[in-house]
């Protein structure tokens, strides 16, 4: 009696789930070797404020109109720094106006000593922003940016972003 197997009931069907669990492990690993996840950085929604002039003149003198003139940023309010990437999006240029620094730390020392002085006027910065450089990357400069303080005690808060030219 033990060996003997049940009787079926005419017209009963039996699905073979070996078969379907095969299927379905089939389709699973299909769908997880084939998705490709959009990169993070693009996701990212960002609320930029409305465009206004990133270089202030502090003089109603039209530019060129002094030949004298061999200082052509005095009288501008806005540092320009200079940020681009390499091929795998790392920071690989650092450009205070025109000096290149080292690193980020040379950065903050630069960029510190430059908003400490009462007669270089900035209160503004605009960065220059190569196209390859990382999300990641930028925000460790803007991180530096907005932790400065200008003469009058106040923190740097005016940022403004350009696409660096060429890149």
């Amino acid at each position: 009696m033990i060996g003997r197997k049940k009787k079926r009931a005419k017209g009963e069907v039996e699905l073979n789930v070996t078969a379907m669990l095969d299927l379905a492990f089939q389709l699973l690993a299909f769908f997880i070797l084939t998705f490709k996840p959009a990169p993070v950085e693009g996701d990212v929604l960002l609320r930029m404020a409305p465009p206004r002039p990133t270089t202030i003149v502090n003089n109603a003198q039209a530019p060129g109109a002094d030949a004298k003139n061999t200082n052509p940023v005095q009288g501008l309010t806005s540092l320009v720094i200079t940020v681009a990437g390499d091929e795998s999006g790392n920071l690989q240029t650092l450009a205070v106006g025109e000096n290149k620094v080292g690193g980020i730390e040379q950065f903050e020392s630069k960029l510190q000593a430059i908003l400490a002085d009462e007669g270089a006027g900035f209160d503004q910065v605009l960065l220059q922003v190569g196209s390859s450089l990382r999300y990641r990357e930028l925000m460790r400069v803007i991180d530096v940016c907005t932790r400065q303080k200008l003469p009058s005690g106040k923190k740097l808060s005016k940022l403004s972003f350009v696409e660096l030219p060429g890149s």
